[in-house]
């Protein structure tokens, strides 16, 4: 039952995120493309802050890792495409 409630808490943390991440950067988007964003996004912002030495831990944490790492997905996209 552990494994169903942490997917869930990180589908609603990158929901979170994506939606932040989409009015931060003005992109607009359905509910599911948020998602995707903030779940992406979440694990680009862990790869790219562990990287540089910096580590979030707990729900909020996570949140602004994701935020983050939406936010580059979106800028990247926009240069790429």
């Amino acid at each position: 039952m552990g494994i169903i409630v942490g997917i869930i808490v990180n589908i609603i943390s990158g929901a979170i995120a994506g939606y932040i991440a989409g009015k931060l950067m003005e992109s607009e988007g359905s509910l599911v493309r948020n998602i995707i964003l903030g779940v992406v996004g979440g694990v680009i912002g862990s790869v790219l802050l562990r990287i540089i030495g910096i580590h979030a831990s707990g729900f909020i944490g996570g949140t602004i890792v994701s935020i983050i790492g939406a936010c580059i997905l979106v800028w990247l996209a926009r240069k790429l495409l």
